[in-house]
């Protein structure tokens, strides 16, 4: 019998229905719609409304994608969901999650990684798979980055959007899906991306609140330069050791941070514009969400065929950075 790989079966996305556009942000901002596409890419995003949390975002994806394959959700063996927005510190994601959709069956919980937490969950979820033990996964990239952004810095509540995606994760023997991930932390980079308030470390009060600690905080050209020699390097590295050139790549789904960073790595890994899935012109940065919201298009758009090879590449807070080589069989 071949080794049992972990293949994505079906996905799902969902996206708050409120658009704010660059033009919107003008109203309140020291900004333009010029300057903001110039430097970042981005022309609009996506925001919750006040009765949306992450976990409803989540929802909404995978019953998209339970529907669409017509999956009775008491199948599901587990749910990981990847976030930096749960609903609460606890419970879980996962447990709300699973309740609201009847996966009565399954059990989960959530990771974080930031903008790469669809990739280390991803990674988690192939593990489950390829040991014979599971057979049904969901995996759930989620934030509600409007929930932590200050919207009058401009430095950084233009970049960000909220959204979901999700793919289910179910055997194959016949090669196709997961075939590696080379996934990194870089603790050092934590002074230079990071949300303050709200852990142990310094606990909610008066004074955090007063002092904006509750809000994103990034030093954009440092995480920059940082990102686009993260990708670079990770992406390099998975596609060496598995003997797989640039040019059998089908599709390249990079993190969906900055344009100019996305340009930058495929510059430097040389990969055909042709074949760089960009979407953040639509959504923004919507952190663990940005892979399976790109895997989704892709899908939708018939960018990828059965047997493609499709390379993901993520960069986040941590620092965090990895990327999965898959090989399409869906």
């Amino acid at each position: 019998m071949n080794k049992l790989t972990a293949n994505i079966t079906a996905v799902g996305k969902y996206l708050p229905e409120k658009k704010l556009t660059n033009k919107d942000l003008e109203n309140f901002l020291d900004t333009s719609d010029e300057w903001i596409q110039d430097r970042t890419g981005i022309h609009t995003r996506r925001i919750a409304s006040k009765n949306e949390a992450t976990s409803d975002l989540c929802i909404n994806a995978i019953k998209e994608l339970l529907n669409g394959k017509n999956i009775d959700p008491n199948d599901i063996d587990a749910i990981i969901v990847a976030t930096v927005t749960p609903d609460m510190m606890f419970p879980s994601t996962a447990c709300i999650i699973q309740k609201k959709i009847g996966a009565n069956n399954a059990w989960g919980f959530d990771l974080s990684a930031a903008c790469s937490g669809f990739l280390f969950a991803l990674e988690t979820g192939s593990q489950f798979i390829s040991s014979g033990r599971y057979k049904k996964v969901l995996v759930v990239g989620s934030d509600t980055m409007s929930s932590i952004l200050n919207y009058s810095d401009r430095n950084t509540c233009i970049l960000f959007g909220d959204g979901a995606g999700v793919v289910l994760l179910e055997p194959s023997n016949k090669g196709f899906g997961i075939i590696d991930s080379k996934l990194n932390i870089d603790g050092t980079g934590g002074e230079y991306l990071y949300l303050k308030a709200g852990g142990s470390r310094l606990p909610t009060s008066i004074e955090t609140i007063k002092n904006n600690h509750h809000f994103l905080y990034q030093e954009g050209k440092t995480v920059f330069k940082y990102a686009v020699r993260g990708m670079y390097n990770v992406s390099k590295d998975i596609l060496e050791r598995n003997n797989i050139s640039v040019n059998d790549i089908k599709l390249f789904i990079p993190h969906q941070a900055n344009k100019r960073i996305i340009d930058s790595t495929a510059k430097k890994l040389k990969i055909d514009s042709n074949k760089v899935l960009i979407n953040i012109d639509k959504y923004a940065n919507t952190t663990a969400g940005t892979i399976p919201i790109g895997l989704y298009d892709a899908v939708n758009e018939k960018k990828v065929s059965k047997g493609d090879y499709v390379l993901l590449t993520v960069f986040g807070a941590g620092f965090t950075f990895g990327s999965t080589l898959i090989k399409w069989g869906l």
